[in-house]
């Protein structure tokens, strides 16, 4: 499908969050995916990856995850001073401050006549992480997280019994869980934590896939982009967002 793309600035109890919307060319209603970006908000390769998406059939929403923190339109270099930016970003941000962010695109999108009443999220890096905790929201009916940052960590601010994987008895939608083997921000012992959690957690239908490769392999730029695997996970995302939000 041909996509266009516009911008809309939400309010949120912290500030005003941008955040940029494709979608198909013309009136249909479709599915909306909450997609979140690394710690360098709306680069090049996370809009390439969203246009995707909505190349697919959805309407997606990629907000800028640490807009408290930065004037609005800010993009990080993928670079030292980007990834201590960002790193610091993150670290400042109390993690309940995304449930607002996402509660804030939430009913913004039920006000659009483009929406057809579905909601999945998806995300990279800290995004995968952040459409993790997008699924602790009820309207969430699918969500697909792509090496998920710190979910195996205290390292995203948050009060006794707010770290996302304290709250999975939130999670009501179904989980697609996909990570590097040779990441070393998510190493095999903090892979095989969360899934335990997950699979503990016996009301949580998700499925798990992990490859050879390294982190931020769906990016499309540097020497860590594996294509064809890439192209595997895109299929799986699909597959899991057209048999959840197209009900």
């Amino acid at each position: 499908m041909n996509i266009q793309s516009h911008i809309a600035d939400l309010d949120t109890p912290t500030g005003v969050m941008r955040t940029y919307i494709h979608r198909p060319v013309g009136n249909g209603t479709y599915p909306t995916i909450l997609f979140y970006s690394e710690i360098f908000q709306q680069t090049g390769p996370i809009e390439r990856a969203a246009k995707i998406m909505a190349s697919h059939g959805y309407a997606v929403l990629v907000p800028e995850v640490f807009h408290e923190l930065n004037p609005i339109g800010t993009v990080l270099g993928y670079d030292d001073a980007g990834r201590d930016k960002g790193n610091a970003d993150k670290a400042a941000k109390d993690v309940q401050g995304y449930d607002t962010d996402n509660a804030a695109m939430i009913a913004f999108t039920k006000t659009q006549p483009w929406y057809n009443g579905n909601i999945g999220a998806m995300g990279f890096c800290i995004g995968g992480h952040l459409a993790f905790r997008a699924a602790l929201q009820p309207e969430i009916k699918a969500t697909a997280c792509f090496y998920a940052t710190d979910l195996h960590t205290q390292i995203i601010p948050n009060k006794p019994g707010q770290h996302s994987m304290e709250r999975l008895k939130d999670i009501t939608g179904e989980l697609l869980m996909i990570w590097g083997k040779q990441d070393p921000h998510i190493p095999a012992p903090g892979r095989a934590e969360v899934y335990k959690k997950l699979s503990d957690a016996e009301h949580i239908k998700f499925t798990w896939h992990e490859f050879n490769a390294q982190h931020a392999f769906m990016r499309d730029e540097g020497e860590r982009y594996d294509p064809q695997t890439a192209m595997i996970c895109y299929q799986l995302a699909l597959n899991l967002f057209s048999r959840t939000l197209h009900q």
